[in-house]
């Protein structure tokens, strides 16, 4: 049995989860509404405050889609009651960010200014303190959202190795090289 999978999902007061004869799971909660279609396989139970996934066979298919059920619709229940945040830094000289409505304006080293359009489901913030790099930090209620988002302004530019300039998660470390050393 999927350890992952057969764990109840403890739901918080505010949160409701409703199944629809289609499989389509609903959870609503204070910061909003998610929606997640779930395999026809599986059985999803809502009762005493706790959502429980039973899966009718132990076939590989059925073993694996156990967990990852579990696993989004409990990502889901965090999300309408906390959401999910990510932070980006934005290492490097010159480099700056700005939001104006959704879209967020970021100059980094490039001969253009970079404007990436923001999902509506996202919000963002930039701040720029002294002495510390600038930051982007992205709010959501679906994680995945906010990861892919995330993602994508990281990959605009990659922190390098040598200096460790680039976009990057707050708190991540870049490994860096010596570089080239003087000849004789």
């Amino acid at each position: 049995m999927s350890r992952v999978g057969k764990a109840p999902i403890t739901l918080a007061d505010k949160v409701t989860v409703t199944v629809s004869a289609a499989n389509e799971v609903t959870v609503k909660g204070p910061k909003g509404e998610l929606k997640q279609v779930v395999d026809r396989d599986l059985k999803v139970e809502v009762a005493d405050g706790k959502v429980t996934i039973t899966r009718p066979t132990d076939q590989i298919r059925h073993r694996a889609l156990h967990g990852l059920t579990r696993a989004l619709l409990a990502n889901m229940v965090e999300g309408v009651t906390n959401g999910y945040t990510k932070t980006l830094e934005l290492v490097g000289v010159g480099y700056r960010a700005a939001v104006a409505g959704q879209q967020l304006d970021m100059s980094l080293g490039y001969s253009h200014n970079i404007i990436l359009n923001l999902p509506p489901e996202v919000k963002a913030t930039a701040t720029m303190e002294k002495g510390q790099p600038p930051r982007v930090v992205l709010e959501s209620i679906d994680k995945q959202l906010v990861g892919q988002v995330a993602a994508k302004i990281r990959s605009l530019r990659k922190p390098e190795p040598y200096k460790g300039k680039g976009v990057r998660f707050a708190g991540e470390i870049v490994r860096r090289k010596a570089g080239k050393t003087a000849g004789k």
